[in-house]
C-alpha cells in the first residue's frame, strides 16, 4: 500500500500522472543505445492528511546519485547566487573562522569554496563519488556518502556540532524524510542554523512546472507542509525568503524549537497566510493540475508540428534533468529536436535518455545555424540567451516552454 513519507497516511489522490519515463540523468553512450532502457510511472500523489506531494520510491538512491551529471559549477548564475549567500550567512549570522559548516549534497564544491575563502571550517557531504571528486581536488573536505540520523551521528562523535547546516535542492531528493530531519535535528548545534532551499510547490502549480517533476525528486513542498515536518521533528522556521532560482524556490531558515535567540519573521505568517489563501490546504488546490498539463502538451506540441511543416531547424539548449521529463511526456525525438548542446562535458557526445536525441558542445549551434533554439533549463534562459547572442546574425529565435509557449 501506498502511503506518505511523513505522516504514514495512505495515499489515494491523484496530483498529476506522466506516464512512464526513464531516468532523467541517465545519459546514454552510443553503444547503449539499442539496448533495454528502464522506464518508470511519473505518478505524483497528494497526502489528503499533511498536502505532502510526493513520487513512490521507484529506484533506489544509490542507482541515482551514485554516478551523477549534474555539476552545479557550470550555471555562472548559479555560482553568483551561491557566493551572495556565503556573503548573506557571515554578515548576517557572524559565521567566521571558529564555526563549523556542513552542506548537505555539496555537489563539486560550488558554494563551500565561498566559506573556505574566508578560513571557515567546512565539511561537505556528497553521495556521488565523481562529483566529490571535484570538491576535494578544490581542497574542500568531503564525505561520499548519502545523509542520515547515523551519518549525522558519526559526524558528532569527530567533529563538534554543526553552527550551520546549508541544504540546496536535496530536500526533494530524500526518500526517508523523517530520518532525515532526524539527523538535520541531531547535528545542529544548540544556537545553529538551518537553511534549505527547494522549488516552492505553489510556483509549481501557478507556472505549470511539470518539467521539474522527475524520479529523483520524491516530495514537493509547500511551506505549510514543510512547517509541520520541522515542527513535528523539534524544528521551527524562523524565516523564509521567496527566491527566483529554478523557476520559483523558498529558503527556510530553521533552528531548534527552544532556541530563543531566534525571532520568528513576518515573512513567516505571511507566506504561510499567502498559501492558505491559495487553497493549498484544501484537496481542490490540488485535482486541477493534470488537465492543465494536458493542455500545456498540446500547445507545445502544435507549435513543433507547424515549425517543422515549414522545414525549419530545430535544436536544444541544454541537457538538464527537467528537459528530459518534457521530452519524454510530449513525445518530442529527433524528428523534431534535432540535437541539444549542453556546456558540462560529461554529457557531450552522449544522448538523452528516452528520446535518444544527441547532445554536442555549445559550439555545433554555430555550425548548424538552427532557426529555433529550445531552451531546456528555461530558469536560466537570460543567461542563455545573452551566451547565444550571436545567433541573432542569421535570425534565430528562441523557444521558451514554461507556463505557456513563448517565441523570443
Amino acid at each position: 500500500m501506498n502511503k506518505c513519507r511523513f505522516c504514514g497516511s495512505v495515499l489515494e489522490l491523484t496530483f498529476v500522472d506522466l506516464g512512464m519515463s526513464p531516468l532523467c540523468e541517465s545519459y546514454l553512450n552510443e553503444n547503449e543505445l539499442n539496448r533495454v532502457e528502464p522506464f518508470y510511472p511519473l505518478h505524483l500523489y497528494v497526502c489528503e492528511n499533511c498536502f505532502l506531494v510526493q513520487l513512490q520510491e521507484y529506484v533506489d538512491p544509490e542507482e541515482i546519485f551514485t554516478e551523477y551529471a549534474y555539476f552545479s559549477s557550470y550555471s555562472q548564475s548559479w555560482l553568483e547566487h551561491a557566493k551572495r549567500y556565503s556573503e548573506n550567512m557571515v554578515k548576517r549570522f557572524k559565521i567566521n573562522q571558529n564555526s563549523f559548516v556542513v552542506e548537505i549534497a555539496s555537489n563539486d564544491g560550488y558554494l563551500l569554496q565561498n566559506f573556505i575563502e574566508n578560513k571557515i571550517p567546512v565539511l561537505g557531504i556528497e553521495p556521488a563519488a565523481n562529483v566529490a571528486k571535484v570538491a576535494m581536488e578544490k581542497n574542500i573536505n568531503t564525505m561520499v556518502e548519502f545523509f542520515s540520523e547515523k551519518l549525522a551521528e558519526e559526524i558528532i562523535k569527530n567533529n563538534e556540532k554543526a553552527d550551520l547546516i546549508i541544504g540546496n535542492n536535496v530536500l526533494a531528493q530524500v526518500p526517508d524524510l523523517n530520518d532525515f530531519i532526524k539527523g538535520v535535528k541531531t547535528l545542529l548545534a544548540p544556537n545553529g542554523i538551518i537553511t534549505f532551499e527547494f522549488p516552492h510547490l505553489m510556483h509549481l502549480v501557478k507556472q505549470r512546472q511539470f518539467d521539474t517533476i522527475y524520479h529523483e525528486h520524491f516530495s514537493y513542498f509547500s511551506f505549510y507542509t514543510i512547517e509541520k515536518i520541522f515542527s513535528y521533528h523539534g524544528l521551527k522556521i524562523f524565516d523564509v525568503e521567496e527566491l527566483k532560482t529554478h523557476g520559483g524556490s523558498l529558503r527556510i531558515y530553521g533552528c531548534h524549537i527552544e532556541d530563543s535567540t531566534k525571532l520568528i519573521s513576518k515573512n513567516v505568517d505571511r507566506l504561510r497566510n499567502n498559501e492558505i489563501v491559495e487553497g493549498i490546504s484544501k484537496v481542490e488546490y490540488y485535482t486541477n493540475f493534470q488537465e492543465e498539463i494536458f493542455a500545456l502538451k498540446r500547445e507545445i506540441l502544435d507549435f513543433f508540428i507547424k515549425a517543422k511543416e515549414k522545414n525549419k531547424i530545430i535544436c536544444g539548449y541544454g541537457a538538464p534533468g527537467k528537459g528530459n521529463t518534457l521530452l519524454n511526456f510530449c513525445g518530442i525525438r529527433t524528428d523534431f529536436l534535432e540535437f541539444t548542446v549542453d556546456r558540462n562535458p560529461y554529457k557531450q557526445g552522449k544522448f538523452l535518455p528516452g528520446t535518444h536525441i544527441p547532445i554536442y558542445s555549445p559550439e555545433k549551434i554555430a555550425e548548424r545555424k538552427p532557426d529555433y533554439i529550445f531552451i531546456l533549463p528555461w530558469n536560466l534562459k537570460d543567461e542563455i540567451i545573452n551566451q547565444l547572442s550571436f545567433t541573432g546574425k542569421w535570425g534565430a529565435k528562441f523557444i521558451i516552454p514554461i507556463p505557456k509557449i513563448e517565441i523570443i
